[in-house]
């Protein structure tokens, strides 16, 4: 098979697409640069002679693989990948390079001797001797998160364009901005885009489907303290700071924390916390893989928020909480079929399954919630989010045949 996927990862993450948290909620995408792929990609999925391939007022790109089988009842699969990076790492003059022939040991990035990328912490390391590892130079991330997940969905558009021997169904492609930020779907067109189930690309080792993300919520806690000046505050002065500090310390810090939780378990994460004297505001971050563990997390807030205000009598706290997604797992568990042309299709590609649970979300998450069931698959990526993000082109090419071996089997299922 003649792959594309390795040229096109390439030249997608030297374009600066990373989105901006802190953009107003009407601007979207967040930041303007992510279009710059979405056109690239649309232009490309053109040449192959895609030719509904567009993006929308919202940067959205859609386009079509039509169905080559005879057969009528086959369902409609859309692919998805998101197009932007994370804010938590640079993602501005990306410069990737290539460790060909990889032989083992450590990986040393050349502007950055301390981020060296250490097989004691990547285990997957040990199945890529021989292999070409692609990396970054050590001053930025890489953009495999989902840069890799773009290129595989684009190679594998191209391979069944030009490979008509491969019979499949309708095919819808979807690349959306501003996943990292949360916002991924929010103008998604789910009736436009027309599609029985999908998949995301967006996970992790070779051989990964995942059904299962945490549910998530949500909070923000306003206090109002009670100001006074520090000369004459004896018995008058209320600091909101101060409550804020004190109502993160009362929570529990051998548990329902990020930094000691793993597995099935969820947390309460403060996320951020401003304020002056008189005002201070604390924003969490709620994560469980059940709705009632969750809304129990909540609970906790609220009493601990309580607990802390009976001390501050001329203050007041306001706990809000608001939902962010769900388990698509509740939707997944209906339709079990998605999952097993997955699994079916992961076994073809000569990889073990391996069924995991995704301790944060994707766009996945929500698309499930709004009509798109919508497993998670393996693109490859590794250490994302990071100056040591990395991937190899084997994985990458696992994917594309993946999604070919995917494409096949649902048609095969299906009359």
């Amino acid at each position: 098979m003649n792959y594309t996927v390795k040229e096109r990862f390439l030249r997608y993450v030297q374009i600066d697409t990373q989105s901006d948290p802190n953009a107003p909620i009407e601007r979207f995408p967040t930041t303007e640069k992510q279009k710059d792929l979405s056109k690239i990609l649309v232009q490309e999925l053109k040449e192959m002679g895609i030719e509904d391939a567009h993006m929308d007022e919202h940067g959205y790109v859609y386009a079509t693989v039509p169905a080559n089988t005879n057969k009528s009842g086959v369902p409609t699969v859309c692919f998805c990948s998101h197009v932007d990076t994370a804010p938590d790492c640079s993602g501005t003059g990306v410069k990737p390079i290539v460790h060909t022939n990889y032989q083992g040991g450590n990986i040393e990035l050349p502007l950055n001797k301390e981020a060296t990328i250490k097989p004691e912490h990547f285990p997957h390391l040990k199945n890529q001797i021989g292999e070409e590892i692609i990396t970054t130079s050590g001053n930025t991330l890489l953009g495999a998160d989902d840069k890799s997940g773009v290129a595989e969905i684009m190679d594998a558009a191209y391979q069944l364009v030009n490979n008509p021997q491969l019979k499949h169904g309708k095919i819808r492609i979807l690349f959306t901005p501003d996943e990292e930020v949360g916002r991924g779907v929010n103008n998604v067109d789910i009736e436009k885009l027309g599609a029985d189930f999908g998949y995301t690309l967006d996970g992790g080792a070779a051989g990964g489907v995942e059904d299962e993300t945490f549910s998530a919520d949500g909070a923000v806690v306003e206090i109002t303290g009670r100001s006074a000046h520090p000369g004459y505050a004896k018995n008058k002065m209320e600091n909101a700071m101060k409550i804020a500090s004190e109502i993160i310390a009362s929570l529990p810090k051998d548990k329902l924390c990020p930094e000691v939780t793993s597995g099935k378990e969820g947390f309460i994460h403060p996320t951020s916390m401003e304020g002056v004297l008189e005002r201070a505001t604390l924003k969490f971050i709620l994560r469980d893989f059940t709705t009632p563990l969750l809304v129990e997390k909540g609970d906790l807030l609220k009493k601990t928020v309580d607990e802390v205000m009976k001390n501050y009598p001329n203050s007041k706290a306001e706990v809000s909480i608001s939902e962010q997604y769900r388990n698509m797992k509740e939707v997944l568990d209906t339709k079990p079929y998605i999952m097993e042309y997955a699994e079916e299709a992961i076994r073809r590609t000569g990889l073990e399954v391996r069924k995991e649970s995704i301790r944060g979300g994707t766009d996945g998450s929500r698309l499930s919630f709004m009509g798109l069931p919508c497993p998670n698959l393996f693109t490859g990526m590794q250490g994302i989010h990071s100056v040591r993000e990395w991937i190899s082109v084997k994985d990458m090419k696992l994917a594309v045949d993946n999604i070919l071996n995917l494409v096949q089997v649902i048609e095969e299922k299906n009359s």
